[in-house]
């Protein structure tokens, strides 16, 4: 496996390269190209390169650039256009062009800064329609209330129908301070606008506490809110002054974490590894690539992870890791269920272009992409408030408590309660 890309990002994302070399119909030579078409040929290069579907969409990729590239390209913007018009036959809504102010947005996103509204978006793949993975913990959207799952049907008044995932988010990004309104779609109730005031968002990804049992255990609870660059770091310094603190056992509370980078989520599986296969990447020719853990762990207390609907992607990768190598046992509902890979490349404008270019399988070869992971226990519950976590309400975290319980390792825990 070579590297190729410079930086990887969001929704779960890998170094690979798949070479397959295809014999494109006449276009113009290089050197009677516009600035503005070479920019567009550069894209389909990539991405006749890179993409996981060698069929791309049962399409005739070649065809699809010249026609592109048969009409006039005035300016970046109608270049900008043509690109997303020639991606969106790939009908993969992963697969998009970042014009130089979304690109480097994207930069500081998952560099752990940002500001806005604080929502996880994705357009669902069998729907098309807009949706929220997860709002950020105590971020605008989740104080307003926004849930996953949420559909997004209007921003300030216009349907997203139409809209791709990075118009939709450029749209719901401005100044601190000003405000933007959604009209939200919930399955259990009728459609309801709500008003978001934009803020900095906080992206310490790691909430960590020393709590007890009802029989005195004293666990560490972590909650992993994203897979940004600090969360390696973060969860590693959290781990190591809770084991200083004497926890006997461990909570790891992974429900509505959206993913972020996949170099993240393997770094965090390989604190709580000794040795194992992390994740396994498959490009189109098949040919796979494995992560794996050569430890030592961090702590081999026992562990619970809780998952929801909202898991996704690196967070999925990191669930699958540890179930498969028996670390672990998770708790909650099914998660989303985004097993594709995406690299990020920079194009020669500033301009960004993220591409499928592998999907992953968890140590068992397990592709959960549109499946999800289903946990060993499975526990649902109505959406809590963002109070109502780890506490008595929380029927998902004290199922985990319950779980440690009764575990056969806690047999011999000197907890200090006679």
């Amino acid at each position: 496996m070579r590297f190729m890309q410079k930086q990887v990002f969001r929704l779960g994302f890998s170094l690979l390269v798949a070479l397959w070399l295809v014999v494109g119909a006449f276009v113009p030579p290089a050197a009677a190209l516009t600035d503005e078409q070479k920019l567009v040929s550069e894209v389909w290069r990539i991405v006749n390169r890179n993409y996981l579907d060698e069929t791309f969409n049962h399409q005739n990729w070649s065809a699809v650039r010249q026609k592109i590239l048969e009409k006039p390209i005035k300016n970046p913007e109608a270049a900008y256009a043509a690109i997303r018009k020639m991606l969106q036959t790939l009908g993969d809504p992963f697969t998009r062009f970042l014009d130089p102010e979304q690109y480097r947005s994207l930069q500081v996103n998952t560099s752990g800064e940002l500001t806005g509204v604080g929502l996880q978006i994705a357009i669902n793949p069998e729907t098309g329609k807009l949706e929220v993975v997860t709002p950020i913990m105590n971020s605008p959207a989740d104080l307003a209330g926004i849930k996953p799952r949420d559909r997004i049907v209007k921003i300030e008044g216009l349907s997203t129908d139409n809209l791709t995932l990075d118009e939709a988010a450029a749209k719901m990004r401005g100044p601190i301070g000003s405000s933007v309104t959604l009209l939200i779609s919930r399955d259990d109730s009728a459609e309801q606008e709500v008003k978001i005031v934009r803020d900095r968002i906080e992206l310490n990804p790691v909430v960590a506490d020393l709590r007890f049992s009802p029989q005195g255990t004293p666990i560490g609870y972590l909650r992993l809110t994203q897979f940004n660059a600090n969360a390696s770091m973060e969860l590693a310094h959290a781990i190591s002054s809770l084991e200083k603190k004497g926890a006997a056992a461990y909570i790891l509370d992974l429900r509505n974490n959206p993913g972020g980078l996949l170099q993240s989520g393997i770094e965090i599986a390989r604190l709580w590894l000794n040795s194992g296969t992390i994740v396994y990447t498959v490009n189109r020719q098949g040919i796979q690539g494995s992560f794996e853990s050569f430890g030592p762990a961090l702590t081999d207390d026992p562990l619970v992870i809780l998952v929801n609907q909202g898991t996704a992607s690196a967070s999925e990768i990191l669930a699958g890791a540890l179930q498969d190598n028996h670390r672990a046992t998770l708790v909650g509902e099914t998660t989303f269920g985004k097993g594709l890979i995406q690299s990020l490349f920079e194009l020669s404008d500033g301009s960004g272009l993220a591409v499928t270019i592998a999907k992953y399988e968890t140590p068992s070869h397990r592709d959960i992409n549109k499946l999800g992971i289903t946990p060993d226990q499975v526990i649902s519950q109505e959406s809590i408030t963002r109070t109502q976590i780890a506490t008595p309400e929380d029927l998902q975290y004290q199922g985990a408590l319950e779980l440690l319980k009764t575990s056969s390792v806690f047999a011999g825990v000197d907890t200090g309660v006679n």
